[in-house]
């Protein structure tokens, strides 16, 4: 039988790693690489237990918790939001982006649940400067998190949406992909249709089921010594700085608990959510969602137009499209991407991969946020590593 990586391939990719931490450039770092069954973890700088905020890649979780629902009948995707976020009803929607909060037309159409987790809710995290329209400035007023991630900072989940329903919508909803803030709808939504807080319905139907014991939307005083600082750049002086400590914003639950960008999680707790979604829903002999719904959330769902000047970074979608929670790589445009790989990062510092063609999983966690959302040299050489390793 063939390796499923070859070993010496495999060892390169951890000296690398290794000599990132070594050298400061990237202090704690966690890698995880699984195929057919063959899985190597490694830490550097860091124990493998450490725990890290995993901002962004929070997006996937909160949509398979939604599927969950769907599946339940508690939830359908083709159903308005109202039905259980009655805030939303009769949306005026921004005649452009750049038009004053009054400068308004009706929404032709409600939002539907699956616009939250496909992001074409019609509203978003725009890819501009902040603060540069009025509509970016009135959300940030209003405290809803559309930047990075400060968990003590938005209300509750009720004062959160009755918030956000006093802005109009940037688009119409489904006609533009617009990043993040549907997401963060959507875990007022798994809320109200489970009659349990998000925090209490994602450990009970995913994070207890998957033997995910460190993870959450904070890091109880027992773990905190686990709990890694995370550093970010002064972007006026480029100087390194703490952008939060262990005993920061982490280390209390939130007022609201983002579906978008607040959890945090260890290199072994997320490989078994992502082993359950490379499984087709199933951990061992439990079964989480059907393999149905896995490919549901992992298929490109998005049109053309829908792509069209929403993406992160230009070009982007050339090459990937988006299903729930999760960008969906649609050509190879490199030997780290296959049509139909998955997954999504974390802006604070943290990567998952899952490739179908490959039976292959692959996650780096890391204490280092992003300067941008291009993907920082860390990254992008563990994923070439990674796929290098390849042994057949």
């Amino acid at each position: 039988m063939t390796d499923a990586f070859d070993k010496s391939r495999l060892t390169r990719l951890h000296d690398t790693m290794a000599g990132y931490a070594a050298r400061g450039q990237v202090p704690g770092i966690a890698t995880a690489v699984s195929r057919r069954g063959e899985t190597h973890v490694a830490a550097h700088g860091v124990e493998r237990d450490t725990i890290f905020r995993i901002a962004s890649m929070s997006k996937p979780v909160a949509a398979a918790a939604a599927m969950i629902l769907v599946e339940e009948c508690k939830l359908r995707l083709d159903e308005p939001v109202t039905r259980l976020l009655p805030e939303l009803a009769d949306r005026r929607v921004l005649r452009r982006l750049d038009a004053e909060l009054d400068d308004t037309e009706p929404a032709k159409r409600p939002i539907l649940v699956a616009d939250l987790m496909n992001f074409t809710i019609g509203f978003g995290i725009p890819m501009l400067p902040f603060g540069l329209h009025p509509i970016q400035r009135a959300a940030d007023a209003l405290d809803l998190g559309q930047g990075p991630p400060h968990p003590q900072l938005p209300p509750a989940p009720d004062e959160w949406i009755k918030r956000f329903a006093t802005l109009p919508l940037m688009h119409q909803p489904g006609e533009k992909w617009m990043y993040h803030t549907g997401i963060d709808v959507l875990g007022v939504l798994i809320a109200r249709a489970s009659g349990q807080s998000l925090e209490d319905f994602l450990r009970d139907r995913l994070f207890d089921p998957l033997g995910m014991k460190d993870t959450g939307f904070f890091v109880p005083p027992e773990k905190l010594g686990r709990f890694t600082a995370c550093l970010g750049t002064n972007f006026a002086t480029s100087d390194e700085i703490v952008y939060d400590e262990p005993t920061g914003e982490w280390s209390r639950m939130p007022a609201f608990p983002s579906a978008g960008g607040g959890l945090v999680s260890t290199i072994d707790d997320y490989l078994a959510f992502a082993t359950m979604m490379l499984n087709g829903g199933k951990h061992g002999v439990t079964r989480i969602l059907s393999r149905p719904s896995v490919i549901t959330m992992t298929t490109d769902r998005l049109t053309p137009a829908q792509k069209a000047g929403g993406s992160l970074l230009g070009g982007y979608f050339d090459s990937h499209g988006w299903g729930f929670g999760v960008a969906v790589v649609t050509r190879r445009d490199d030997p780290t991407m296959t049509p139909g790989q998955y997954g999504w990062d974390g802006g604070l510092g943290s990567s998952w991969k899952t490739d179908p063609a490959e039976a292959m999983t692959g996650i780096i966690l890391t204490n280092r946020a992003w300067t941008s959302p291009n993907p920082p040299d860390v990254f992008r050489d563990f994923w070439t590593l990674a796929y290098a390793a390849i042994g057949d």
